[in-house]
């Protein structure tokens, strides 16, 4: 019977997540075809144990559960789970505040783990039925791998919630259903095959709403905010490729997100709690809660000591925790260091994948297939590409105000009042890895651009009532209109039909460093995008270098030879040809929204670890001195910004006396109108900047507490180690020009009239990092700096002159800025001068 090798999996993946089932009751049930459960509680802890997140679980209950098995046709139709309005609250999980109270934390919850898998396992063995005669062990194999790769998962009304300080975050699915498609992305019941060896897979989300309010001190929500976003549809695709039919982990793994319309509101309340959201995923990323940066752990008996130092790395990029001897990187031992957030997505990145190595024992036999090699294969890293791509996403930024209703005894309500809109078209973000020391990340968009909104601070410049043009709004325009530049941002991914995948062949990789940084130029970059391009690599290589035997105990406790990993960390940025108009409504819309980023009591998830210096000398020998001479490694950043227009206009209203201060942590902020109406200023001279490029280069070591600890510690270091032990930056500026214009009444700008002519500069500094460790090398410069001018050549008339005044005090004297100030012939003989007629 079939369903002697099918139920068992089934209950087996239904207990071990259900609290208080009835084993013979629910196999009563599944044989019948159909389960159907109602108020079911989540077994938290083994959650927790068996996703390894970040947070923990308060409570988790699912309504209502539906399981359908279609016995009669088990092999051609899927298995339908059905859960019927699932909730679970999150928080941060309290021991990543104090990982470092035990060192064996990691390696009791592992042990913890295991005993659960232990106990687990021997109970599905008794609970399978004996091998059927009749049905051979090949067939069973097939039958249970083409059950499992076509199980149709249906979530209605999904409601996640995530509380911490006065932060309640919640997402709220009406409907999410994941199932296996074929070729052409439709529906379809599939297995992979010894000619295919493919496997894809559809998850559709349907009507997602996030919220995130601000409850008081009871834990209640008094005012809820507008929804962040609010019933937001996208469809994901996951494409597995495996190397051969046994293989239960793939080779390959896409799995990609597409977004046609994403509209986010932020109101300055939830502006706050945004940022801290963000910072939570930073922190998490980096594997600094609980911690300090660059791996600094307060328990030192939680850490193997040598005469070095050692290079842990939390704070740095990699989230791989390492130790450092002369110049050798080796990897810790998992029980000893607590992981980042990286580390752990690709811990569980099998188990998304691969279903259960038990399996075996539910069939009751040994199978021949398991060899070493095959053991040796699912240790093998797959090849994980994950993207999320959007065609057109909308941000908008609002202002609350508190409006009572006309009863007395009724509630006071949130009305809000737009004053800003980001929109961007053809956002990409990639994400490729291969294991731990291969790591990359591209972001990009094709345009962007930001218009303000109806009125700020009382001034109603953008009212509809004014009849002001949209571009008068816009006031950052970067990159290229998506109806022009194509579906550039879907290039080779599961939604472009040009990729590998959508056409039957097998996609390649680029996973070499160096290869990576010649096809990836930031040239490449931008033709695919246009306004915006980031290419984040991490690789680190094991080089064929001996270590000695203490580097070998100190690292790992181990006795094999590691090598030398040498790490690399480079950060490219290119932003694309922009135009920024800084005038008074963009200005005070910009810094109000600073002013309510500022607005918050939040305490740093990590905090910097002070500069002690370590009294302990350090003597290399020759050997350990070579080593370090060889290669430390640093983290790269480069900017560049291509074509940019700044324009700065004469303030048309001003109103920073009320903003600057609080950014500058002098006062509160308070709820300050203007009550003077707004009258537009025509013609409006501004200064306008233009510059060809601006290239910002900046190189850090990368481990550079413990580096400087050593460096510092050497009687006479050699240049090339004093060189790391410094912060590079290098920014270089090519084809810088300023000059006057204006804006007339129809929106168009008269010839510039130069004030700047054209030119290039050049700037190199350097700072010594921790320089409390260099107290005793006097000789030693904190700080370097050069500046290379070729030449400058500033050129005014005394109008011009009064004019660039003019602009000067309307943004340094508060208050509405008089027409006066400005008169026609002062306008008419800067312009005029060289031929200009507004």
């Amino acid at each position: 019977m079939l369903e002697s090798y099918v139920t068992p999996i089934l209950m087996s993946y239904v207990n071990r997540y259900i609290k208080n089932l009835k084993p013979s009751d629910l196999q009563l049930s599944l044989w019948g075809g159909d389960v159907v459960l109602s108020k079911l509680e989540l077994k938290l802890d083994v959650l927790e144990q068996e996703l390894k997140l970040p947070f923990t679980f308060l409570s988790g209950h699912i309504h209502e559960l539906r399981i359908h098995v279609p016995w009669t046709k088990l092999g051609s139709e899927s298995v339908v789970i059905t859960i019927n309005t699932m909730e679970c609250i999150l928080k941060l999980k309290d021991g990543m505040q104090d990982d470092h109270e035990s060192c064996g934390s990691n390696s009791t919850n592992r042990s913890t783990t295991e005993n659960t898998k232990s106990s687990v396992k021997p109970r599905r063995i008794q609970q399978a039925a004996p091998t059927d005669p009749d049905l051979p062990p090949g067939y069973v194999q097939s039958l249970i791998r083409r059950v499992v790769n076509n199980v149709n998962i249906v979530i209605n009304n999904l409601i996640l919630k995530y509380v911490e300080d006065d932060i309640v975050l919640s997402v709220n699915i009406t409907s999410a259903e994941c199932y296996t498609v074929g070729e052409l992305w439709d529906r379809a019941f599939m297995d992979i095959s010894a000619t295919d060896l493919v496997l894809r897979k559809v998850i559709n989300f349907s009507d997602c709403t996030v919220c995130l309010d601000k409850r008081n001190a009871s834990g209640k929500i008094e005012f809820y905010q507008d929804p962040l976003l609010y019933k937001c549809s996208f469809r994901t695709r996951l494409h597995f490729t495996y190397d051969n039919l046994n293989s239960k982990m793939p080779s390959v793994i896409k799995i990609h997100t597409l977004v046609e319309s994403l509209k986010l509101s932020i109101t300055d309340q939830q502006l706050p709690m945004f940022i801290r959201i963000m910072q939570l995923g930073i922190a998490l990323y980096y594997g600094e809660i609980g911690n300090f940066k660059d791996g600094e752990t307060e328990d030192s008996t939680c850490q193997n000591k040598d005469t070095l130092g050692n290079f842990t790395g939390v704070g740095d990029e990699t989230r791989i925790d390492m130790q450092y001897k002369g110049q050798e990187l080796y990897s810790q031992q998992e029980d000893e260091q607590p992981q980042g957030w990286v580390s752990w997505a690709w811990s569980f990145v099998p188990a998304i994948v691969s279903y259960d190595d038990g399996e075996e024992d539910y069939l009751g036999i040994d199978s021949p297939s398991t060899t070493q090699q095959q053991k040796a294969q699912t240790l093998k890293d797959p090849i994980v590409s994950i993207g999320f791509y959007c065609t057109k996403a909308t941000v908008t930024f609002k202002l609350t105000e508190m409006q009572a209703e006309s009863s007395y005894y009724s509630p006071q309500k949130v009305k809000s009042k737009e004053i800003l809109c980001w929109e961007q078209e053809g956002t990409t973000v990639e994400a490729l890895m291969m294991g731990e020391p291969f790591f990359d990340c591209q972001i990009g968009f094709v345009g962007c651009r930001a218009i303000c909104l109806k009125g700020i601070m009382g001034v109603k410049d953008f009212e509809e009532n004014m009849n002001r043009s949209e571009t008068e709004a816009c006031f950052f325009i970067c990159g290229e209109n998506l109806s022009m530049k194509g579906l550039t941002y879907l290039t080779n991914s599961l939604f472009d039909y040009r990729s590998p995948e959508n056409n039957g062949t097998r996609a390649e990789f680029i996973l070499d460093g160096a290869h990576h940084k010649e096809t990836y130029t930031e040239i490449a970059g931008m033709q695919r995008f246009g306004a915006f391009y980031m290419d984040y690599l991490y690789t680190m290589e094991n080089t064929s270098g001996k270590g000695s035997a203490n580097q070998q105990d100190v690292s790992s406790g181990k006795s094999e030879d590691l090598g030398i990993v040498q790490e690399k960390s480079t950060k490219s940025l290119v932003i694309g040809p922009l135009d920024f108009r800084l005038d008074s409504s963009a200005v005070h819309r910009i810094l109000k929204m600073i002013v309510c980023a500022l607005e918050h009591e939040y305490e740093p998830y990590s905090r910097l670890k002070p500069d002690i210096k370590d009294e302990s000398e350090i003597i290399l020998n020759p050997e350990e001195m070579a080593s370090l001479e060889e290669y430390i490694p640093t983290r790269h950043t480069s900017i560049t910004l291509l074509k940019c227009t700044c324009t700065i206009f004469m303030a048309e209203f001003n109103l920073l006396d009320q903003l600057l201060p609080v950014i500058m942590g002098e006062k509160n902020s308070s709820n300050f109108m203007n009550t003077a109406n707004f009258q537009s200023l025509r013609p409006l001279p501004s200064i306008q900047i233009l510059v060809d490029k601006i290239n910002l280069e900046h190189s850090v070591p990368m481990y550079a507490e413990h580096l400087v600890h050593v460096v510092s510690s050497l009687t006479q270091p050699s240049d090339n180690l004093l060189h790391y032990c410094y912060a590079h930056c290098y920014l270089k500026i090519f084809g810088f020009q300023a000059g006057l214009t204006s804006l007339d009444c129809r929106g168009s700008y008269c010839l510039p009239v130069p004030i700047i002519p054209s030119f290039s500069t050049a700037l190199y500094g350097k700072l010594l990092k921790l320089p409390t460790c260099w107290t005793k090398r006097s000789q030693i410069a904190i700080s370097e700096g050069i500046f290379e001018l070729p030449n400058l050549t500033i050129q005014s008339t005394r109008a011009q002159t009064l004019l660039l005044q003019a602009i000067y005090e309307s943004w340094s004297h508060i208050g509405n800025v008089s027409s006066s100030i400005v008169n026609e012939a002062l306008m008419n003989e800067v312009f005029q001068t060289i031929g200009n007629v507004c």
